[in-house]
């Protein structure tokens, strides 16, 4: 669910900067029970009711101007099942703390997104996700959830309880409850070797499938108004241990990849016309490098340069179409375009509206500095998202509705019946639910 905050009159702001609120109440619940209580007290009051995380998401999806809960307080293990290869956190912990409590104890997640400053809840509700062959979205690793319901009963579901709720909770876009904790399959710790390397745009584009089939994790970022990408492959390894070198890992990924090009999209900002430059320059300032590291470590890293993000995901087949039609609408246009699109894969999940429900995907994703028009390059990127069917990211800008999406979800219409029986007042209702489930 997302949501940063600026205490300044008791307005919510999230990370992006673009979506704000100011709830009638907020509370921070120290305990399951206390949590349900406060959904409790908001029906008898009539008030919508949302949880918020650390705000990465850029749609308003957890904004309300009703009660607002922030899991800060519900954070931490509860419990590690070796045996069964599990461990239970609660709603609210980070998933850098998790990451590294993980670490602590031998263990890992299977695979993650690039960053790791949300919530557990808010990344798995709002469908977060890395790149894989074979592994898939952080919430295709959960293996049991509990949630607080619109009546404030405490509902737990796994594949053999409640399975139909676990179908659709795990990313359940805050819409069917509050969840409270989430059992994660886990395995013992490894390591992944990455190797980063340009590569020429149609070179990529040609042997696109030659790269998915033979990395367990491949993903690449194309720099528009250039013919260039950068690549990464990632991939289980015997070992050893090579990180990056600290003082090489602060230059390339502090000062390159957050201050000089924070400094670059300054510049951009101010001198659109500067920015096909930039990019060429930024393109070929990050030479090949290979390291060896435990998964966190290699799949995440800092992302402090803020910005506006679109994502979506595209039958993994037109991918390659797909890419080449929005460089040739980039081209062709005036935009000016200082951030990388960033291109990833999941494999087919089995959860109602995971992004990557019943079909094998790739995600676009397109991105504009904090502070640039950003309209124009975002609409004419969905106009070429959705010719392909594409499905958005729940947690990034789009302007997708409930019609939209009920044809491109075949399963959509078992979620929102089940929404009709868990919340039939709508006690987690807002804005973007409406629009994006319909009423």
């Amino acid at each position: 669910m997302g949501g940063t905050t600026s205490a300044r009159n008791g307005t919510w702001r999230n990370w992006g900067g673009n979506v704000s609120v100011r709830p009638a109440r907020e509370v921070a619940p120290a305990s399951v029970e206390e949590l349900a209580a406060a959904v409790r007290r908001a029906a008898e009051d009539g008030m919508p009711v949302k949880a918020v995380g650390t705000g990465h998401s850029f749609t308003s999806i957890a904004a309300t101007d009703g009660l607002l809960i922030r899991p800060r307080l519900l954070t931490g293990i509860r419990r590690i099942d070796r045996a069964a290869g599990t461990v239970t956190v609660e709603a609210g912990t980070p998933l850098k703390r998790l990451n590294l409590a993980l670490a602590r104890e031998g263990l890992s997640l299977t695979n993650m997104g690039d960053i790791m400053e949300q919530t557990v809840s808010g990344a798995t509700s709002t469908g977060t996700h890395g790149t894989g062959r074979d592994s898939a979205s952080i919430a295709a690793q959960i293996r049991g959830l509990e949630l607080v319901t619109a009546d404030g009963s405490v509902l737990t579901c796994s594949e053999k309880e409640n399975p139909d709720v676990f179908a659709a909770a795990r990313i359940g876009l805050g819409a069917l409850g509050v969840v409270t904790a989430i059992t994660f399959a886990v395995e013992p710790v490894f390591l992944l070797s990455a190797r980063e390397e340009p590569m020429p745009f149609e070179r990529v584009c040609a042997e696109f499938d030659q790269l998915y089939a033979e990395n367990e994790h491949f993903e690449f970022y194309w720099f528009p108004h250039t013919g260039n990408t950068n690549t990464k492959r990632n991939n289980r390894s015997a070992g050893p241990e090579r990180p990056v070198p600290p003082l090489k890992g602060w230059f390339e990924d502090e000062f390159l990849s957050n201050g000089v090009f924070q400094a670059a999209n300054w510049v951009g900002r101010a001198v659109p016309a500067t920015v096909p430059a930039i990019a060429r320059i930024s393109s070929r300032a990050l030479s090949a490098r290979t390291y060896t590291d435990i998964p966190y470590k290699v799949f995440t890293s800092p992302r402090r340069v803020r910005f506006l993000e679109m994502e979506y995901a595209v039958p993994r087949e037109a991918l390659v179409e797909t890419l080449r039609e929005l460089k040739a609408m980039v081209d062709r246009s005036p935009l000016r375009v200082s951030f990388p699109v960033e291109v990833r894969t999941a494999p087919a999940d089995d959860i109602t509206l995971s992004t990557a429900s019943g079909r094998d995907s790739a995600y676009i994703a397109v991105h504009m500095f904090k502070g640039t028009p950003y309209q124009g390059y975002f609409t004419a990127a969905e106009r070429v998202f959705t010719a392909h069917e594409g499905r958005p990211h729940w947690g990034k800008i789009h302007t997708r509705d409930a019609e939209y999406l009920s044809r491109v979800y075949p399963r959509f219409g078992e979620f929102v019946a089940l929404r009709d029986r868990l919340d039939p007042e709508r006690r987690f209702r807002n804005d973007y639910l409406r629009r994006v489930l319909g009423s």
